[in-house]
């Protein structure tokens, strides 16, 4: 038989991460879950229902309402199936809903309020905090026409935030309408409803969708020829003349001196029907929020608000997180927006020929959970497991009885696994498990009926304090011996001491 040869180092394949993609450990794998069921009570509160949908979809359900057609494959990744059909991982959460309602349109409830999480994915340029995989959680009304909808949204938006335990006043849901900003644009001569000034109107939206981020003299020169940015890369920008780049930085700065919003941008679209429409509904969201209690403390209107989907067709809305906050190095850190949606009248009338309204509101987990954390109120880690250690390898038998006691009391256990051979090794296992302590038997325990605990937590600390090792030796600090038939019970002690 011949020998099966190994491969060389240079035909190995080289571990690595793919671009704009990481790795989560199980910490922040933990905080997520949390946050999840914080935001899934919230969202069951609502009235709303869970739905699961694929994670890729037909390319052509997902149109031409694609996050970045400057990118390869338009902003999304694709590839054919068997069948020569192109499909798409999901960028979203929107676009696989409305596949969704118009295949089972005449089955649904109307309005149909559905929530759904999970990963959505972005061909995009990856850059510090911007990942091309993330996590989004949606709720969503379809079927709705009045803007009572939409205000819904912003409430539900702002009752998440404070769950999560933002208190008002760091937060501020945003609402701004398309058919006001379509009205504005309108009176520079970019007609919305015309096909050949689609592209000229999609490269405005996201223009002022970036200004958060790049102030309004960055979005000034990605309305006018284009924009360099740090790394080098230039980003065509939309050919405004200087008179037109005013007015559209005229309109999104309407209020910012905390003026009269409305009536500041009303002179801006003047004569067009549908900004009027747009100016008129966001009234009524104005007057249903402030109905229910929500002061613009908490829900305000705000005509910076874009959102850079083409999909919106009426009030679009953002939360932002107001909390002040510095990195590592210093320096003061603007979150920006961590959820975002709006009314989306279109979309599944792709499918069936007929106006179906829509609206939504999605949470962007991962951008969310990094400012918590950053700020310090992410929920709380997780301790590890008990570690059960090993003393005499021809007892394990013995060992896994403890572990089962523990788990028969739902307390997290495991027996140590790897090579016995030197008990340091199973107290550095443990430590890297983060487990908050570990039991132990050798023969003068197991004579006498006994275990003992060793409380790593505590442990540390005492050993932080402690001069020298005769000293720890002399001490043997957070150790005790107990019963096994007391095993539970002392274990439940410790774990509440640091609960």
């Amino acid at each position: 038989m011949a020998k099966t040869e190994k491969k060389s180092a240079s035909q190995r394949p080289v571990a690595r991460l793919p671009k704009g993609m990481r790795d989560i450990g199980p910490a922040e794998l933990r905080q997520t879950q949390a946050m999840l069921e914080t935001i899934r009570g919230v969202y069951e509160r609502y009235g709303f229902e869970p739905l699961e949908t694929p994670a890729f979809e037909y390319t052509d359900a997902l149109g031409k309402f694609l996050p970045d057609q400057d990118r390869p494959n338009e902003g999304v990744f694709s590839f054919q199936d068997e069948d020569e059909q192109w499909l798409s991982l999901r960028y979203d959460l929107t676009a696989p809903l409305a596949r969704y309602v118009a295949e089972n349109f005449q089955d649904l409830p109307k309005p149909f309020r559905r929530y759904a999480t999970g990963p959505v994915w972005r061909n995009e340029k990856p850059g510090p905090g911007r990942f091309r995989q993330f996590t989004q959680f949606d709720a969503d009304t379809v079927g709705a026409e009045s803007v009572a909808a939409d205000a819904e949204m912003c409430m539900l938006a702002a009752d998440a935030l404070e769950a999560l335990g933002i208190p008002r006043g760091q937060y501020v849901v945003k609402v701004n309408n398309r058919k006001v900003l379509d009205g504005v644009l309108a009176s520079i001569g970019i007609d919305p409803a015309n096909d050949a000034d689609s592209a000229t109107r999609m490269t405005v939206l996201r223009a002022v969708d970036k200004l958060d981020r790049l102030g309004a003299a960055g979005v000034a020169e990605l309305l006018g020829k284009g924009r360099k940015d740090e790394s080098g890369d230039f980003t065509k920008g939309a050919g405004l003349e200087a008179q037109a780049i005013d007015k559209v930085l005229a309109f999104v700065g309407a209020g910012a001196n905390g003026g009269p919003v409305l009536e500041a941008v009303a002179p801006l679209v003047s004569g067009n029907d549908g900004g009027a429409q747009g100016l008129a509904e966001l009234q009524e969201i104005d007057a249903f929020v402030a109905a229910a209690g929500y002061g613009p403390d908490r829900i305000r209107i705000d005509p910076s608000v874009v959102r850079g989907l083409e999909y919106y067709t009426g009030p679009v809305f953002e939360a932002e997180l107001l909390i002040p906050a510095t990195d590592e190095k210093g320096n003061p850190v603007r979150f920006g927006s961590v959820g975002g949606g709006g009314r989306y009248d279109d979309l599944v009338a792709r499918f069936t020929g007929q106006k179906v309204p829509a609206t939504g509101f999605s949470i962007g987990v991962s951008r969310l959970q990094a400012a918590l954390t950053l700020i310090g109120r992410a929920p709380a880690s997780v301790p590890g497991p008990v570690v059960v250690t090993v003393m005499d390898r021809d007892r394990v038998a013995d060992y896994q009885k403890f572990v089962q006691m523990l788990r028969d009391a739902n307390i997290r256990a495991e027996l140590y696994l790897g090579n016995p051979k030197k008990f340091g090794r199973q107290l550095e296992y443990a430590d890297k498990r983060g487990a908050p302590l570990v039991v132990i038997q050798g023969s003068n325990e197991r004579d006498a009926g006994e275990v003992i605990l060793k409380d790593l937590i505590e442990g540390a600390k005492a050993a932080a304090a402690i001069k020298d090792n005769k000293e720890w030796k002399e001490t043997r600090p957070a150790q005790v011996s107990v019963k096994e038939a007391d095993l539970v019970a002392e274990v439940r002690k410790i774990l509440a001491r640091h609960a």
